[in-house]
């Protein structure tokens, strides 16, 4: 899994409330498409037209957001059915964080494990920042609509010079900032787990057959 510390990127506004995973990636996509091609197939129904083309409407296929690497979203994002392929859909587009006010609950605890951090914050701090990218956006400036996600001091920076503090649960800010998923992240105490086996097996042999 691929680090996450420090990024600066383009911030997109996704002002839609309830995004649930069917709408990120159609189910039909999760059986039939690799994940290394997921983010091909991201928000299908509203980021092409009928004809395959982009759709002009849609933000992430609008200047500059179309090389985003961070979603601001509105509440609920990630609800519905609990598909990691939505996490993988929208890693795959190279979003590498998603800013909302609230997320669907798997969909949350998906994007730990995949590399993707979601951060939680104030409604009136979700609404000021997806405002504001609106209207940096005109000024043809990227760096006017790139935020700066720091999670080793777990902080927000925007160009306008309003930042937010955000919150981690700790071992979850450990995998994302190591690179571990919860396999890699239990086997850092690999050590410890073998003496208490040993230890164990000295004590109660009869609980050990092999």
């Amino acid at each position: 899994m691929e680090k996450f510390e420090v990024i600066t990127a383009i911030a997109a506004p996704f002002v839609h409330a309830n995004v649930d995973t069917d709408r990120i990636i159609r189910i039909e996509r999760c059986a039939r498409v690799a994940r290394k091609d997921m983010g091909l197939w991201a928000f299908e129904s509203e980021r092409f037209m009928p004809d395959g083309s982009s759709n002009p409407e849609f933000i992430l296929n609008q200047e500059p957001f179309k090389d985003a690497g961070i979603l601001v979203a509105s509440e609920n994002f990630g609800c519905g059915s609990s598909r990691e392929m939505a996490v993988w859909a929208i890693a795959g587009m190279g979003i590498r964080c998603v800013i909302a006010p609230s997320f669907g609950e798997i969909f949350f605890g998906n994007c730990f494990q995949n590399g993707l951090l979601p951060i939680q914050l104030p409604h009136e701090a979700i609404e000021n920042l997806q405002m504001q990218l609106l209207a940096n956006a005109k000024q043809s400036d990227v760096g006017q609509v790139s935020l700066t996600v720091d999670l080793i001091h777990q902080k927000l920076k925007t160009p306008w010079h309003q930042n937010y503090d955000f919150q981690v649960d700790p071992l979850r800010r450990i995998s994302l900032l190591e690179g571990l998923d919860p396999i890699a992240l239990t086997l850092k105490s690999l050590p410890a787990i073998e003496a208490f086996e040993a230890k164990s097996k000295n004590a109660s042999p009869w609980v050990w057959t092999a």
